[in-house]
């Protein structure tokens, strides 16, 4: 079962957010927050595994909220929902440590499906916002890092689909190994690297 907090403002949106939640076998939203200082209290007590951010927020915003919850609680994953994916929110918010970034306008089953692969070790992201990363990391013209010299051959191969956009358990299944053992290589690869999470990572493979 995956423990979900719920964090946004607006009442409709957290209500709306639970009933879809509520409906799945393998989700339990164990709290509620309507402000970012409310969340960091609730993710302290509760405990959940995957806490749903909205950004705006009066007082304590979702980005510092995100801060505060992973500097106590590291292993926490926060997965941003918000009606604005702008650089101005979206690369402040990946700073901060959010796995992934949702538009609130996704279907509902693109929610869902972020949830569990939040929860599953990986990082969801609207397709539109990770077109932008990519874009604006070549129109950037980042220097093209060298090669990494050390990766095994199934670190490269882990790599390789890592920048196709394959989530942990893809992975697993096309090579034929466990997912943990994927897990394991992506940290790997993350240190080798120096990539400070899998979206990096993802444009580092690319070339970008």
């Amino acid at each position: 079962m995956i423990r979900v907090l719920l964090v946004d403002d607006q009442h409709l949106i957290r209500a709306g957010l639970r009933m879809l939640c509520d409906a799945q076998p393998d989700i339990e939203v164990v709290g509620e927050a309507d402000n970012g200082r409310e969340a960091i209290t609730l993710a302290d007590r509760l405990r959940p595994d995957v806490v749903v951010m909205d950004l705006r927020m009066p007082g304590v915003d979702g980005i510092t909220a995100t801060s505060r919850i992973l500097a106590d609680r590291p292993g926490t994953r926060v997965l941003v929902l918000t009606t604005f994916g702008d650089d101005d929110h979206l690369y402040p918010a990946l700073t901060a440590g959010a796995c992934g970034f949702l538009l609130k306008d996704a279907p509902p089953t693109d929610l869902l499906d972020g949830i569990r692969r939040a929860a599953a070790g990986d990082s969801p992201f609207s397709q539109e916002v990770l077109r932008r990363l990519v874009q604006r990391a070549v129109h950037a013209r980042a220097e093209v890092p060298p090669p990494v010299d050390g990766l095994t051959a199934r670190e490269q191969e882990v790599l390789d689909l890592v920048a196709e956009g394959l989530s942990n358990a893809e992975i697993a299944e096309r090579l034929h190994i466990g997912v943990t053992t994927v897990k394991t290589h992506i940290t790997s690869l993350m240190t080798k690297t120096g990539s400070p999470n899998r979206v990096r990572l993802a444009l580092f493979a690319r070339g970008v």
